[in-house]
Parts: C-alpha cells; structure tokens; sequence
C-alpha cells in the first residue's frame, strides 16, 4: 500500500514525463514546420538569385565562352541586387546594435556600404584601381561617421557608435565587394558555384543537425550547431562543389572536393559570426521578415564570409583574374 507521500511523488513523476514528451514533440513539429519553411523559401531564393545572375550575364555577354562576347562594363543588375540587399540589412543591424544602446547611422553607413560593395564596378569606367578606391572610401566614411555623430549626438558615446557604424561598413559592404569581384573577375559560374556551395552547406547542416545531431559544434555560441549537422554540410557541399567544377568546366574534381570541404567550415564560420552578435544583442533572429530564416542578415551571412576565401580559392586556382 502506497503513502500518500509517494502517491504525491509517482503524480509528479508521471506529470513530468508526459511534460517531457510534449515538450519533445512539440520541438520536432517545430523543426520540421521550419526545415519546411527552409526549403521553401530557399528554394524560391535559390531561383530568383541564379535567374538574375544568369540574366545579368546574359545582358553583359559573359553568359557564353567566348571573350569576344563579354561588353566592357560587368555585373550591373548583380550591383543593383547588392546593393538592394544592403539597405534592409542595415537596418536589421541598427536594430541589433540599439539593443546594445548603440547608434548607427543608416543615412552614413547605407551610403557607405554600397560605395564599398560595388568597389570592382566602377573601375569600369575610369581609371582606378579597386584597392586605391577603397582606401578613399574607407578614410571619407569614417570622416562621414564622424561629422554625424558631431551634428547629431556630439561627444556622447563618440567611440562606441562610431566603432558600430564603421564595423556595419566593413561587414556588409566590403564583403560583399568580393561577391561582385568573383562575377567580374571570375565570371557568373564560379560565383554561383561559391553562393550554392555555401548555402547547400547550411541546409545539410541543418537538415541532418535537426535529426541526428547530438554533439555540439559550438555551444557557447550556437548551441544548435552539431557536428553530425557539420558532417552534413560536408557532404552536401562537396557534392555540389564537384558537380559544378565538372559540369561548368571551372575546376578539375579534386580542387571542387576540396573546395567543398573547405567552404562548407568557413561558411558556418560565417553563421557563427552572426550568431555572435545576435547573441551579445539578446536576439534570436535579426528581423522576422523571411519566414524560416529570420532576416536577410541570416540568409547572407555565409556567404558573407566565404567570399574572400573563394576570391583567393579561385585567384590561385583560375590564374590571374581578368582585367
């Protein structure tokens, strides 16, 4: 015969398991409703961005092999899209920094960001090196920066805002520089190749990560993260970086394996990165505007980062890019 006592404790007992079961079930349901979701909306996002690559190329002659065709002007509808992307992403960014009690500056750091973006776009039509540009552009918007803050906030937290703004500058826009230079210097494959390498890595890893994950990969960052989801993303991108290479002729297989294998880490390298600073801003997504990824912060952030390792990936692996 039972006491009530112990009564009382198998209730529990009892309450807490079928909590735990609920609770479990109603992870997995949520898993699966957002790998859904994921695939989806990346599917869709996959098809308009390769749709416009191929047009843009197709516009400027270099959707062909021959030299003969390319016009002398590159990647105009790809710059417009950059910089497109950069002035909602922005703004996300200004939201993650307010939630530190820090100020950017959208009229300063839009501006700024698409003049770094689309750095190999206008050397097209005068005379200047893309380095030489940059370094103009990088010393007039910290001067920019500066002026702002003076005409809008005065001495009050110079360094933390201006520091904010200027690392808003460098992430989104000079990365995103080597987007446009693999395209112009590359050609659309190799850039395509790069973007899709990228982003069948985040699905691999999610996909395999929301079933066998156990171990994690990063836990302080992103606790989700799990080495089964990374060994995913290895074999989804290598197969990818392979089928590439030999179907449009731009690496043998065995450059294409290892380039999967390689950007399938530095791409959740470049997941971590935005991790880190949604976390230190307390915020799960940047924006709720792209359903099952959060913002366009979290879908570009991968190839973000991957971009100037693929422009090095493809400079020592293609021969001098061209001029």
């Amino acid at each position: 015969m039972l006491t009530q006592k112990e009564l009382d404790v198998l209730v529990r007992s009892n309450c807490s398991r079928k909590a735990f079961e609920i609770n479990q079930f109603s992870l997995i349901t949520k898993q699966k409703i957002m790998l859904k979701y994921r695939l989806v909306f990346g599917t869709l996002m996959t098809i308009f961005f390769t749709a416009v690559v191929i047009f843009d190329g197709w516009l400027d002659g270099s959707l062909t092999g021959s030299m003969a065709d390319d016009r002398a002007v590159q990647g105009t509808i790809l710059c417009v899209l950059i910089a497109g992307l950069i002035i909602p992403t922005q703004l996300e960014l200004s939201k993650l920094a307010a939630a530190k009690n820090l100020k950017i500056f959208p009229p300063v750091s839009i501006i700024a960001s698409i003049l770094f973006a689309s750095a190999w776009y206008w050397p097209q039509f005068v005379t200047i090196q893309p380095h030489i540009y940059m370094f103009f552009v990088a010393a007039f918007s910290l001067l920019g920066l500066l002026l702002y803050q003076y005409l809008h906030y005065g001495t009050a937290a110079v360094l933390a805002n201006c520091g904010a703004n200027y690392f808003s500058i460098i992430y989104l826009g000079l990365l995103s520089a080597f987007v446009l230079a693999i395209r112009i210097d590359f050609g659309l494959w190799p850039l395509l190749m790069c973007v899709f390498v990228v982003k069948s890595a985040d699905i691999g890893a999610y996909a395999v990560g929301a079933v066998w994950g156990r171990h994690k990969f990063s836990p302080r960052i992103s606790p989700g993260k799990t080495w089964e989801g990374m060994a995913g993303a290895v074999a989804a991108a290598t197969v990818v970086a392979i089928l590439f290479a030999e179907n449009c002729d731009i690496m043998v297989w065995w450059l294409a394996a290892i380039f999967g294998f390689c950007f399938a880490f530095i791409g959740q390298m470049g997941d971590l990165v935005e991790s880190m600073i949604k976390r230190d801003a307390a915020q799960k997504d940047s924006s709720n505007n792209v359903p099952g990824f959060g913002g366009i912060l979290d879908i570009i952030d991968s190839p973000l980062v991957a971009a100037p390792f693929a422009y090095l990936f493809f400079m020592f692996t293609a021969g001098n890019p061209a001029q």
